[in-house]
């Protein structure tokens, strides 16, 4: 028994009883290079430079990558193993039952794409082509979805129609050769490179239509567009990921049943964990049963510091969004349903987001236990809008109800642009229950920011600064029906001449144990039915069957 198999004996074990006649009837080809389980059984262990892989970072290694994958799929299943080495390759083609393992010091690297007018990337060689993405009902359905979200094909690591599948490790996948979009200015010493053009990736990985898989441990630098894009992947645990990159950083797409815990993700100009509900699979399915905890998320430091350990944040004048944030949507066709937020850490980013923009049902979710610092505007953003992005046949408006936020603290957030929660008239959010709250922001609002009427915007693009500046400094409220908030305080660092709470078109509302300043006032109400505030340092006792332009 070799040294690799006997330190890694416990895990090289496979359940299959049928394992060993599967691998009789195949040739001894194709079992090169792998070595069994211990017991004489069908081979479990696939070392990639037994197929041929160099691990120089010079040499293509994409043939001997595969090649293994193959042989273990084979098998009835197996671990690749990847040791120390910087595996140089185009796109790895997962199978059933293969389990894709990086040592400590092993490296996945992205080929370059083809460049601009260029017919090959490095080398010779290109991604897999992106496939077209077509529905038996509606013909193309590419118009629903960012061009990303419509194919899995154009990737480093890529499986569809899969089961039971894994990527592991203490290694690394350094996305260096793909695209992060559509041309523009690169980014540090990446070049350019146009998802659309034939030969280019576009992700880093990409599962399509897959259940039971696992992502555990390895480390993600410059992930593409999409770090992963997982689209209608069910039974998925997502765990102990640290992710560094220049677009999302995990996309979970009409999925079911999903764990995400222990990650760190920073992504300065896109989301970091990104539930959404597209129509990329040709019908409505809704992303659920999630719970997303313990993790870290920012949109501050220079790309690759999180990774080396050094943390540089980018200078104050550089032009970056900071999303970096967690947040379910845009893409919203399908809904979201149970899902649970906790234990999280926000920092230099965008605030927490709900979007259903695309007729989806936001529904049954809890966000507890958050912190924020830094944040570039308030830390919760609610949105029922109506861009309805999807085939008229069977896209409405949706509804955002019965979501529970409770424990959260937010410092030092920019005050232009507070929590917003907002649906548009006739589709009012439902069953907001916000309670044990503490947000210190800025200050600075003028009292000509106070008489401002922000837009509606009905169907425009979901984001923070949709609005423009803000009429509130703590919470911007407005279509909503059976709000509660509770044990809620909002500090301003500097004066602010705006009023804590602005409420429009609200119907039951109570606020218990509120404080805010009182000056100019803490409450702007404006067609607020059935409220109630009580116990409150930030405004007396106050019951109203009506309120119209009114301050308190």
């Amino acid at each position: 028994m070799t040294s690799i198999e006997s330190s890694r004996r416990d895990l090289l074990k496979l359940s299959s009883l049928g394992l060993a006649a599967t691998a009789a009837s195949l040739p001894a080809s194709a079992f090169a290079g792998a070595q069994t389980s211990g017991g004489g059984g069908a081979p479990a262990f696939f070392d990639v430079r037994s197929f041929g892989a160099t691990g120089s970072g010079r040499k293509l290694d994409t043939a001997a990558i595969n090649q293994a994958i193959d042989a273990a799929a084979a098998a009835g299943g197996g671990m690749v193993f990847f040791p120390a080495g910087n595996y140089l390759t185009f796109s790895i083609r997962l199978k059933s039952m293969v389990n894709l393992h990086l040592a400590q010091g092993a490296t996945i690297v992205a080929a370059d794409s083809p460049k601009v007018g260029e017919a090959t990337g490095e080398m010779g060689g290109t991604y897999d082509a992106a496939e077209t993405n077509n529905s038996a009902t509606y013909g193309s359905i590419e118009a629903y979805q960012d061009y990303g979200h419509n194919h899995w094909h154009n990737s480093l690591i890529w499986g569809e129609n899969l089961h039971d599948i894994s990527i592991t490790g203490q290694g690394r996948i350094y996305g260096k050769g793909l695209s992060f979009g559509a041309a523009r200015a690169a980014r540090g010493d990446y070049p350019i490179f146009v998802a659309e053009q034939a030969g280019v990736g576009n992700k880093a990985i990409a599962l399509k239509n897959c259940h039971n898989v696992l992502l555990r441990d390895f480390q993600l630098l410059k992930g593409g567009h999409f770090g992963l894009l997982l689209t209608g992947v069910d039974n998925l645990t997502i765990d102990n990921l640290t992710i560094d990159t220049d677009r999302d950083g995990m996309d979970i797409d009409c999925c079911k049943n999903v764990r995400v815990s222990n990650c760190w993700v920073n992504s300065p100009w896109d989301d970091a964990i990104c539930p959404k509900s597209s129509f990329a699979l040709g019908y409505n399915r809704p992303t659920e049963n999630v719970t997303i905890t313990n993790c870290y998320v920012s949109g501050y430091y220079v790309l690759g510091s999180v990774l080396d350990g050094t943390f540089r944040k980018y200078p104050a004048d550089f032009k970056l969004p900071r999303n970096g944030r967690i947040k379910c949507g845009t893409e919203s066709n399908g809904g979201f349903k149970n899902i649970t937020i906790s234990n999280c850490v926000s920092e230099g980013c965008q605030g927490l987001a709900l979007e259903t923009e695309d007729g989806a049902l936001c529904e049954d979710i809890t966000i507890s236990n958050m912190t924020f610092r830094d944040m570039v505007n308030g830390p919760l953003f609610f949105r029922l809008g109506s861009r309805l992005r999807g085939p008229k046949e069977v896209t409405q408006v949706g509804a955002l109800r019965r979501v529970l936020v409770n424990n959260i603290t937010s410092y030092n957030s920019d005050a232009r642009v507070p929590s917003i929660f907002s649906g548009i008239p006739g589709h009012l959010m439902e069953d907001i229950k916000i309670s044990n709250v503490l947000i210190q922001h800025q200050g600075g609002g003028t009292a000509e920011m106070a008489k401002l009427v922000p837009p509606e915007n009905e169907a425009k693009y979901p984001d923070p600064g949709m609005f423009g500046a803000m009429v509130a400094h703590g919470f911007y409220l407005r279509h909503i029906s059976r709000l509660e908030m509770s044990h809620v305080e909002v500090q301003a660092v500097a004066a602010d001449a705006r009023p804590a709470f602005s409420l429009m078109d609200v119907n039951r509302a109570d606020f218990y144990a509120i404080t805010a300043a009182k000056n100019p006032a803490a409450f702007a109400l404006n067609q607020v039915t059935d409220l109630r505030i009580l116990l409150s340092r930030a405004a007396p006792d106050t019951r109203l069957d009506k309120a119209d332009n009114r301050m308190i």
